[in-house]
């Protein structure tokens, strides 16, 4: 099935062992809601092989379905997502905060990934890489699917020069530039990672721009890719980013508040192109509204 509005079809595989007789009492009890007769009499519910369900499909145990759902209303992230470049078969975009890369969880329609294709009209653009939502900045997207591998491994393999911008405390007594290694593990289904004793998985270079009463401009080089790794290790050194409701204690924001950004920019990345070998450099045109020299 095509995507639609951005979207693809959803898939599920049918669990053994249920008492449904058909498919239709079996879709209809798990998600009432929907229209379920309608949409398998426009032909919008199919198995692997593309073949139409109908309300009297028996139920297969084991076997995959694909539909369609329009997902529930999303707060509409005010801000725009600039794009930089497009050509050669990649797109790369300005993401700005707030604003998730994919859709998951509660964020499907509000995410790079989404408004991209959209404004494209474009099913194929997938991301060679992410970003949190909270972070804004250099976002590369591909076009082609011959293309995705080839620029995500590019990320995966560490073949990226990334360059992040942060606003955070200042402590005098701290020496830069300093290089920040640890451990960070994040369980699943819980919102904040931690640090713990054992052999470092994250690094991050750290340098100072320039200073402000109790406030700094730092620029920041990960060598890895941990969840949280730039905003944990500030946090580490007692200079959290500034707006970061995560570290050093977590906050709950509610869903509409867009006043307080994290104040962490991806502000470029930077590689050997993997099909072209020429050298590539992407940069945001955005600045971190907390900084305001006086």
């Amino acid at each position: 099935m095509p995507f639609r509005d951005g979207l693809a079809p959803l898939r599920i595989r049918l669990p053994h062992g249920d008492v449904a007789r058909t498919l239709l009492e079996f879709l209809t009890r798990e998600h009432p809601m929907d229209p379920w007769i309608d949409s398998m009499a426009a032909g919008e519910v199919v198995d692997e092989k593309g073949r139409r369900w109908d309300a009297e499909s028996r139920y297969a145990p084991g076997r995959f379905v694909y539909f369609y759902r329009v997902p529930p209303p999303e707060i509409p992230v005010p801000f725009d997502l600039d794009v930089l470049y497009d050509a050669d078969g990649i797109v790369v975009v300005d993401k700005p905060h707030f604003l998730a890369t994919i859709p998951r969880g509660m964020h499907v329609t509000e995410t790079a990934t989404v408004r991209l294709r959209r404004m494209f009209d474009d099913a194929d653009l997938t991301p060679a890489h992410r970003l949190d939502r909270a972070t804004a900045g250099v976002l590369l997207f591909t076009r082609d699917v011959a293309l995705r591998r080839p620029y995500q491994e590019l990320f995966s393999t560490r073949q990226v020069l990334k360059e992040y911008e942060a606003i955070a405390g200042y402590d005098p007594s701290l020496e830069f530039p300093r290089t920040v290694r640890s451990r960070i593990l994040k369980d699943h289904g819980v919102m904040v990672a931690r640090e713990e004793p054992g052999e470092p998985n994250s690094e991050t270079r750290i340098e100072l721009i320039e200073e402000l009463g109790d406030r700094a401009r730092y620029r920041l080089f990960p060598h890895t890719g941990r969840t949280h790794q730039l905003r944990i290790h500030l946090s580490s050194l007692g200079i959290p980013i500034q707006g970061d409701p995560y570290y050093p204690n977590y906050t709950r924001t509610a869903a509409d508040d867009f006043d307080t950004p994290l104040q962490l920019l991806a502000r470029a990345v930077e590689f050997d192109d993997p099909i072209t070998g020429e050298r590539r450099r992407f940069e945001s045109r955005r600045t971190l509204a907390g900084w305001t020299l006086t």
